[in-house]
Parts: C-alpha cells; structure tokens; sequence
C-alpha cells in the first residue's frame, strides 16, 4: 500500500480489534504485560501501531502525513472473566462503554502526530469528536463538505495548530441509541462546562456503577432512569459527575 501510494496522496483507516472484547492475542504477546490479558491486548495493538509509524518513517513521509489515533469509547465496565477485568479502566470518569451519557463512556484520548506542522508535546484540553475526523480530512485533501446538509463535524487543524483556543463545539449531544441521554455546553464567556443529564442507566447492583445485573446498559424502558428537572454537573470542577447541582448549590 505505502509502495503504490507514497508519491500520492492516500488516506489508510485502520479499525483495530485489539482493546476490544474478546481480547484475542496472539502468543508472542501472551503474558507479556502486569495487566492480564487485556494488557496483552494493549501491548500487542502497540506494537501494530509502532510497525505502521515505522513503515511511514521509512519511507519518508512522516512530515507529510497527518495521523490521528483514537478510540471509539470508553472501556466496557461489565466485561468479565471471573475476577478478570477484560474491558478496560475509565480511570475518575464515572460508567462505561454503551451508557449514553457518563463521561466514562464518552471521553476518550486522542493523540495526533504531524511533524513539522503541528507543535511537538501540545496538549489540547477542548472538546472535540470523532466526527470532527471527517471535515478535517476533507479540508487536508482540498475539498469541501457538503453544503446541503449540516454537518455536524469541525476542522481540527486550527484548534491543533493553535490559530484557534476553543472548540467549534459550543453544545455536545450524547445519545444511547437513538435516546438522547445528556447534553454538554462549554459556555464562552466562563469557560465552564455543564452537563446536564436527561436519563442515566439504572446501575445493577446500584452502586457499582454498571450494569452487571444485565450484562449491558440499556437506553431506555425500566434500564434508565429518566430526571426532570436534568441531572445538573459542573465538570469543570467535578470531572467525575459525583455530586449533581441544585437550586440551593447553584442558584444560576
């Protein structure tokens, strides 16, 4: 692919299993990390994306490429072998994978690479998407999106050259299939980001926040909880969604 493509320009998506249950590794990596066999998983998909990285290396092309390496969600809480944790760890972030809208499930890192064109050892503290992915790889290639429909996606590249400080995202909508569960608003004059939740997975057992009971968080019915008035959060002050605002905490 590098060989036919590397005088040209040539977009290369790679959608990894690794990290992702049933965590199938081969058996040079078997063993290999302190973390079981989801650290394997890790370690193995590091090595896959170190042989790639060298590959571009080699042939000359590492600053003319933009590379962009994300997941797709959180780590998945109820994923189990016995006493085995085989989905992975959201760290402060409250739930999981498949929850709608807790940030467990939602805010995941992301790590780009452009030498040359975008700073070395930069850490953007915005909210973006993987949405955003698509505009901006038609704005590296010379086109433009669609005009005749929203595009609900924004260029990257000013936010991670540094022309920009804010996310083209004012507003963030969080869906559990087709249920909207949570809203996110980076309000521009305070800076703060709120969180407001509409419905949230009822936790099986209750305090173990996930849904063990089920196996999966489901979006709707007797598996959510529905607020009104909406769970409130200031994540700029309390990232791990541990203690809902009120009328009395937050008058505003």
């Amino acid at each position: 692919f590098y060989f036919r493509n590397k005088h040209r320009p040539f977009l290369l998506f790679v959608s990894l299993l690794h990290v992702h249950t049933p965590l199938i590794t081969t058996e040079k990596f078997q063993g290999r990390s302190r973390h079981g066999l989801y650290g394997d998983n890790v370690e193995e998909m590091d090595w896959m994306v170190g042989r790639l990285l060298d590959a571009i290396d080699k042939e000359g092309l590492k600053n003319t490429t933009f590379i962009y390496f994300a997941s797709d969600h959180g780590g998945s809480l109820e994923a189990h072998r016995g006493n085995a944790q085989l989905g992975g760890w959201n760290g402060i972030y409250k739930g999981g994978k498949g929850m709608g809208g807790w940030e467990g499930g939602i805010r995941v890192p992301g790590i780009v690479r452009w030498p040359g064109v975008l700073p070395a050892g930069t850490v953007v503290d915005e909210l973006t998407s993987l949405m955003d992915i698509f505009p901006t790889v038609v704005h590296l290639a010379g086109g433009a999106v669609p005009r005749d429909r929203v595009i609900d996606g924004r260029n990257l590249l000013p936010l991670l050259q540094g022309t920009v400080q804010h996310s083209g995202h004012e507003f963030m909508f969080h869906y559990c299939g087709v249920f909207l569960h949570a809203v996110r608003w980076h309000q521009k004059d305070s800076g703060t980001i709120w969180k407001a939740h509409y419905a949230t997975p009822v936790f099986q057992p209750e305090a173990s926040g996930a849904c063990f009971g089920r196996g999966i968080c489901p979006c709707f019915g007797d598996g959510v909880t529905h607020h009104d008035p909406p769970l409130l959060f200031d994540l700029s002050q309390d990232p791990s969604e541990a203690n809902p605002l009120s009328a009395d905490t937050e008058p505003l």
